[in-house]
Order: structure tokens, then C-alpha cells, then sequence
């Protein structure tokens, strides 16, 4: 099983890497906008399909921008086809990863905090 693990790590890094290579350099869909990172690829044990976690900042519309990958997927799956030697390559299913916003968020909050608690002192 350890074996296993090693390979599922390996190809989810691979299609992280390629994935995040195809949508910053090669789509060329303008309902995709603002700055796209993949987080995150994680695929199924039978390799049918693999979850494409998504950062988006300054997106004029995020939700048009998931639809958009979503769109997208046939092409991008193409390309990982061409570059990550698989014997099926995985469905691609795009979900939104808030992490990002939700650590800017919590930094913003504890600099708050901190702000108040120096007045305090003052």
C-alpha cells in the first residue's frame, strides 16, 4: 500500500505542476480571469478521475471563472495526456479552494488584534 501512496503523491504533483502550466500559459479562454493557482490534485484510486483544487484572486467573476475551467477541461486533459504518460488520464473536476482568502483573512483579523492590543498599551 506504501508503494501505492508514493505513486498517487507523485501523479497528483504531476498534474498539479502541468495543470497550473496549461492554465497560466495556454488557455485562452476570456470568461478565465484573474490569477489562477492549483492548490492541490488529488486523484481517485482507480485513476478515472482527479479533483483540481483552484485558487483565484482579482477575478472579475470567480464563479464565471470555475465554469470556465470546467468548460476548459477537455482541452486541458488533452494536454496532461501529451505530457504525463498515464494508461487512462483522469476526468478533471475543478472545485474552488478558499484557503488562500481564508488565511488572508485570518492574518488581517490577528494584525487587527495586535493593532488594538498596542492602543491599549499606549
Amino acid at each position: 500500500m506504501q508503494k501505492n501512496n508514493t505513486r498517487f503523491e507523485r501523479i497528483n504533483e504531476e498534474l498539479k505542476k502541468e495543470i497550473s502550466h496549461i492554465i497560466s500559459y495556454e488557455l485562452k479562454n476570456p470568461s478565465i480571469t484573474g490569477l489562477i493557482s492549483v492548490t492541490r490534485a488529488k486523484i481517485t484510486p482507480d485513476l478515472k478521475y482527479a479533483k483540481i483544487y483552484v485558487s483565484i484572486l482579482n477575478s472579475k467573476n470567480e464563479e464565471e471563472t470555475i465554469e470556465g475551467l470546467k468548460k476548459s477541461s477537455g482541452f486541458i486533459r488533452t494536454q496532461i495526456a501529451k505530457r504525463i504518460n498515464l494508461r487512462i488520464t483522469p476526468e478533471l473536476v475543478f472545485e474552488q479552494d478558499n484557503s488562500i482568502e481564508y488565511g488572508a483573512k485570518i492574518d488581517s483579523i490577528l494584525r487587527q488584534i495586535n493593532k488594538d492590543e498596542n492602543k491599549n498599551q499606549d
